[in-house]
């Protein structure tokens, strides 16, 4: 199965010994998803994620982009396209903090959340928006679900401050059962919305390679901006719904 070749699978978890940050306040901009209903006023909107949420240039897999991989610019990756939403369906213009935690992923049961998320929980978001998964090394067996299902819950936990934000949980792109039960389970004690994205690995026209040639299979493998633009009306869907 092409989404889970151990190219790209090597591809998500190069070059993330840090954590990497992004912190802006986008404008409002004419992209929304199909449902242009007036949206949750939001101030804070955090992104947590691997290198589909954010992924800085390297030279060695050919990505020169410093956003999500592999959306053709910026503007088209699912972060930048659901900030924009809810800027544009609201008076408010959020601030937003997007943060790659795929050492979060591969190290979940030892990973020192207080620590290394500081800056994470002092942002106090009112919205986070959690999508993670596909660096988890394979869970073999049900403790290893419930180890990972345990870290994610204790992520969720340090995030639910005194504003009480609004969770969302994103299955992963390339569809695991355990992992993404894991996650699902974690959001519900969370009291957040999970959004089940599974069905989109299915369709070809989803991922990069199918938009445009890259360097490297890997990051061919990621989703395009199609892909990128379905995982944001997914998510605008589950927030509005709220």
């Amino acid at each position: 199965m092409k989404s889970r070749s151990p190219e790209k699978r090597s591809l998500l978890s190069t070059g993330f010994a840090f954590i990497f940050t992004f912190v802006f306040t986008i404008q409002s901009a004419a992209i929304r998803a199909d449902d242009s209903r007036p949206g949750h006023t939001f101030q804070r909107i955090l992104f947590l994620g691997n290198s589909i949420t954010l992924h800085g240039p390297s030279k060695k897999i050919g990505w020169e982009g410093n956003w999500g991989m592999a959306a053709s610019r910026q503007d088209k990756d699912y972060v930048h396209i659901v900030a924009s939403s809810l800027a544009e369906s609201s008076s408010n213009t959020p601030q937003t903090m997007v943060k790659n935690i795929a050492t979060f992923e591969r190290q979940y049961a030892t990973f020192d959340i207080t620590e290394q998320l500081q800056d994470t929980i002092a942002f106090r978001p009112d919205l986070v928006i959690l999508a993670i998964g596909e660096n988890v090394p394979q869970l073999k067996t049900t403790e290893e679900q419930a180890k990972f299902q345990a870290g994610v819950e204790k992520l969720l936990k340090q995030l639910q401050t005194e504003n009480h934000p609004t969770i969302i949980v994103r299955s992963c792109f390339w569809p695991i059962k355990l992992k993404d039960d894991a996650l699902r389970q974690a959001c519900q004690k969370a009291g957040g919305t999970y959004v089940d994205i599974s069905k989109l690995s299915k369709d070809e026209k989803n991922y990069a390679r199918s938009e445009r040639e890259f360097q490297h299979a890997g990051v061919a493998a990621h989703p395009g901006d199609q892909g990128m633009q379905a995982i944001a009306d997914a998510i605008l869907k589950a927030i509005r719904a709220r």
